[in-house]
């Protein structure tokens, strides 16, 4: 009797067991989908992703076993489509979007669902949708307190699910410095015809640099007669770093902070918790008089600043603003909007209306976006701010629209589920009369590397992204091209492009597309893109190096800015190579021949430790285009006799190379301003740009600047600064 016990006993625990172990393998939805009664909100183009825990089977993933229902009851016409190693589903939005009039949607994803090993959806899923057209307004102070508890709470959950799972498992434009006729530089910018804010500007007569938390106005003609005019100071609480010159008006941007008032005397409960407040400020001086300018106005607007343009006399300003929200803990009823002022419509500090912070609908971020207007030309014409709830990253900007993107993690998973790598969420805005207002939005696979990722051209909008990690053997990166219509609704793609390697740089010059991957060598793509639906690889490089960034030199010819490489190592069995990073390179690219591009000719600067801020920072470029000529400021190391990763420092300055399609890359000066026999860099000696006015090339540090004749490069003058 026993042992008929024993034996029923353990065939009660093997049941129970191969229950739970089914239990632990069936396949679940990881993603985060509304249920029964609970109705999400959707822009009219929404993309839908659905992550699973494990893969699925190709076959079982179709029009029957995933459709989106309409009002009546009918499927819609969309597309599905397998993602993320057969581990996602994507369901694209009908051609013309979800229909504004019958707005009520249901996504349903049955039991057919099944994995590679033919195990089921445990049941069957439906998710109700309403589609909007425009984004919809917080509109109250319990709105946004509620949206930002919520993000408070959603944090706690996940700092404690992350804690457990360790625990479990320990331009299709010219840029404007190209097409300029002015007889003084431009900044190099993408777009040409909108500027973009530098460190050091010029008007033609006058240099605006800043240094040491000051702004130097320096009289630059004649060239061996240069003086400082005037000097900008700000208190402490003012950092400026970036400037733009408008007419007879000099812009001056940076960071600001103010501490949280005080309140002395009153009992802890009955003091107001008010976050300190870090901003952009921008401060805009009327410079007739450059011996005494006066400021004529100022403006702040909460966070840092994300990016800035000036167009058409109008500077857009596009800040990230990250609030205190953990401020609730302690007071419910905490103002949670984000503060603005502007001396043109009142010197006592703003706060943005309920009515004008929109949000996106599914976002999940505790973070404003705030895009403001200036009105240059309008002086008492108050500042324009609209606050969006949501993150963004990179930005671009043509004559009529402006694109955010924003790495998209709400697809992020925690414990036994899987944590696929972000997407991005695009978001559209159109531009007219100086207004800024949202038009549209779309989500892509991957994420974008910076603006020159991006691109609008004939009205669509084009953009390469990167999906996964380059060192991911399992589930290696690839690269992709997407080509959006007006209304973000894809119309063409290239995927799966370089397996295993990253973006590293990429330019649009018209129907030409041009993109650099790497890994261990550099690739080199040319892609046509005149016929939008239908993107192709025309042709490809393999060469050392990378690119950080391409620049036009003419219709056929392209040049590369970068670093070259060494491969060590890696021919053991199993071993993997040692890539270290070498000189600075730049290259010559002639792309006559789109289907065989050719590296015609190379300059390799230096050896490890080199580097330059162009590398990093396309406003670096000195271009003289008239006069072939190309230069950058550049620190030199030179690598140390006998090891592999040492090096010494040789030089810091400015190059300056005369370009061509016929004769390549030729050196024409070598600038510095350190002292003869310097051992390592000193930061008022730092060459930060070089600029042209007229017949001669400044060099600019912070302590100096020197004048050049740019024919023989003869020095012409300097001018030491305090």
């Amino acid at each position: 009797m026993k042992k008929k016990w024993l034996f029923l006993g353990g065939i009660t625990l093997i049941i129970i067991l191969l229950a739970y172990f089914s239990f632990l393998n069936r396949l679940k939805i990881v993603s985060n989908l509304a249920e029964n009664n609970e109705e999400v909100t959707v822009l009219k183009n929404k993309v839908w992703e659905v992550t699973f825990s494990k893969e699925l089977n190709p076959d079982s993933v179709n029009n029957s076993s995933v459709y989106i229902l309409n009002e009546e009851g009918g499927k819609e016409q969309v597309k599905v489509s397998l993602e993320n190693n057969n581990k996602s589903i994507e369901i694209q939005p009908p051609d013309e979007g979800y229909n504004l009039n019958s707005p009520n949607y249901t996504l349903v994803l049955t039991k057919d669902i099944k994995t590679k090993g033919g195990q089921n959806l445990n049941q069957s899923v439906k998710t109700a949708f309403k589609v909007i057209d425009t984004l919809p307004a917080i509109g109250s102070r319990n709105k946004l307190n509620d949206y930002f508890s919520k993000m408070l709470n959603e944090e706690r959950t996940f700092l404690a699910g992350r804690d457990m799972a360790v625990s479990e498992e320990s331009s299709s434009e010219k840029s404007s410095a190209d097409s300029a006729g002015a007889d003084f530089s431009a900044t190099n910018v993408q777009v040409a015809g909108i500027d973009e804010a530098d460190l050091i500007k010029t008007d033609g007569t006058h240099i605006y640099k800043i240094t040491d938390n000051k702004v130097q106005i320096i009289k630059a003609i004649p060239a061996d007669k240069m003086k400082m005019e005037s000097e900008l100071s700000f208190n402490q609480e003012f950092s400026p770093y970036q400037l733009f010159i408008e007419g007879n008006q000099l812009i001056v941007m940076g960071h600001s902070y103010k501490d949280a008032p005080v309140h002395i005397g009153k009992p802890a409960s009955e003091k107001k918790i008010a976050p300190a407040f870090h901003s952009t400020k921008t401060i805009v001086f009327n410079i007739d008089n450059k011996q005494n300018p006066a400021q004529i106005r100022e403006a702040d607007i909460e966070g840092s600043l994300l990016a800035s343009r000036l167009m058409d006399g109008k500077v857009y300003l596009i800040t990230s603003h990250f609030p205190e929200y953990w401020i609730l803990e302690r007071n419910k009823n905490a103002d949670m909007r984000p503060r603005y002022f502007d001396t043109a419509e009142s010197r006592e500090q703003q706060i943005v209306d309920y009515n004008e912070i929109k949000y996106f609908p599914g976002s999940q971020n505790a973070n404003y976006i705030n895009i403001a207007v200036l009105n240059l030309r309008a002086d008492k014409e108050p500042l324009s701010v609209t606050s969006y709830l949501g993150s963004g990253n990179e930005f671009y900007m043509s004559h009529n629209n402006l694109y955010l993107s924003a790495a998209n993690y709400n697809n992020e998973t925690i414990g036994d589920r899987q944590m696929p790598h972000p997407d991005t969420s695009i978001y559209k805005f159109n531009i007219k009369d100086g207004k800024v207002e949202f038009q549209t939005s779309t989500e892509i696979k991957g994420t974008v590397l910076n603006q020159f990722s991006m691109d609008e051209y004939n009205e669509n909008f084009r953009v390469v992204t990167t999906k996964g990690e380059a060192r991911d053997e399992r589930t290696p990166s690839s690269n992709s091209l997407y080509i959006l219509d007006k209304n973000l609704k894809k119309i063409g793609q290239l995927e799966n492009l370089a397996r295993g390697e990253r973006i590293y740089s990429a330019r649009f010059m018209n129907d030409r597309i041009y993109m650099v991957t790497f890994k261990e060598t550099d690739p080199l793509f040319v892609i046509d893109g005149s016929n939008p639906e239908k993107p192709s690889v025309l042709g490809e490089l393999k060469i050392p190096g990378f690119s950080n960034y391409l620049h036009p030199l003419d219709e056929n010819h392209l040049i590369g800015f970068g670093h070259d490489t060494k491969i060590t190592g890696g021919k053991g069995a199993g071993s993997q190579p040692v890539i270290t990073t070498d000189g600075v390179k730049i290259s010559l690219f002639d792309v006559s021949n789109t289907n065989k591009p050719v590296e015609k000719d190379t300059e390799i600067i230096g050896g490890r430790g080199t580097y330059s801020p162009l590398n990093h920072d396309h406003k670096a470029l000195f271009i003289h285009k008239k006069k072939n000529l190309y230069g950058f400021p550049i620190s030199i190391y030179q690598n140390k006799e006998g090891s592999q990763f040492e090096s010494n420092f040789d030089y810091q300055g400015a190059l300056i190379y005369k370009i061509t399609a016929q004769n390549g890359i030729e050196l024409q000066r070598q600038i510095t301003h350190q002292t003869e026999n310097a051992i390592y860099e000193e930061w008022e000696d730092t060459i930060e740009r070089l600029i042209y006015i007229g017949d001669h090339i400044y060099s600019i540090s912070p302590k100096k600047v020197d004048a050049y004749h740019i024919d023989g490069f003869k020095k012409a003058g300097e001018l030491e600064l305090n």
